[in-house]
C-alpha cells in the first residue's frame, strides 16, 4: 500500500470512529457529514473520497459502533476465555453503561431507527445480532442460541435502552435490577428444568 493510500485509510478509520460515536449519541438520523467530517478532522469535500453515498457511511459506522459495543464493551470475552453471564449482566446492566451513549451498545441505542433504516443497514444488524445470541448461548448453554440465549439479549437490550429513556434516576436503576433479577431467575428456572 502506497504511503497515500495508507493515509486515505487512516483517515477512512478516523471518520468511521467518530461517525460510530455519533450514531450512538444522536441517532442515525442526527448523523451530519459537515459535523462529522470536522470532528475527524477533514474537510466536507473529501466525504465522497471515502464512501459513495450518506447510506453507506451509516451501514459502515453502525458495523464499527456494533464491533465496539455489546459484548465487546461488556467484556465478554477476556484474556482468559469468556467470563460468566452474571459478569455480563454486572457490566452490561449496569450504571456506567447507561449513561455512556457514545461507546454503549449499539443496539440498545439504535435497533429502533435500523429497524426502519435500509435494507444493507438491517443486514449489518442482523447479523450481529445473530453473533450476539451465539455468544451468549456459550455463557448459558455452551452450544447454539435457543430461546433464552435469545430472551436474554432481548431483556438485556431493552433494560438499557428503557433505563436510558426514564427521566428519574430511582426508576433506571430499578429497570437495569429488575432486569438483571429476571434473567438470572430465566436461568435457574431453565437449570432446575434440565436435572
Amino acid at each position: 500500500m502506497g504511503h497515500s493510500q495508507a493515509d486515505k485509510a487512516k483517515s477512512r478509520e478516523r471518520i468511521l470512529d467518530a461517525a460510530a460515536i455519533q450514531i450512538r449519541e444522536l441517532g442515525l438520523d442526527g448523523l451530519g457529514i459537515a459535523e462529522l467530517m470536522k470532528s475527524a478532522k477533514l474537510t466536507h469535500g473529501g466525504f465522497y473520497g471515502h464512501f459513495d453515498s450518506r447510506d453507506e457511511l451509516i451501514s459502515d459506522a453502525l458495523a464499527k459502533a456494533l464491533s465496539k459495543g455489546g459484548p465487546e464493551s461488556a467484556r465478554l470475552g477476556g484474556k482468559n476465555g469468556p467470563r460468566s453471564l452474571k459478569a455480563l449482566l454486572n457490566t452490561y446492566l449496569s450504571k456506567a453503561h447507561r449513561d455512556d451513549r457514545s461507546a454503549g451498545c449499539a443496539v440498545a441505542a439504535l435497533a429502533g431507527e435500523v429497524a426502519r433504516s435500509d435494507r444493507r443497514t438491517r443486514d449489518v444488524m442482523t447479523s450481529y445480532l445473530s453473533q450476539y445470541f451465539d455468544k451468549v448461548a456459550n455463557l448459558v448453554e455452551g452450544n447454539q442460541p435457543d430461546e433464552s440465549a435469545i430472551a436474554i439479549v432481548c431483556t438485556m437490550v431493552g433494560a438499557v435502552a428503557l433505563s436510558r429513556v426514564a427521566r428519574d434516576r430511582p426508576m433506571s436503576d430499578k429497570i437495569l435490577r429488575a432486569a438483571q433479577r429476571s434473567i438470572l431467575d430465566l436461568v435457574k428456572c431453565r437449570e432446575a428444568a434440565e436435572e
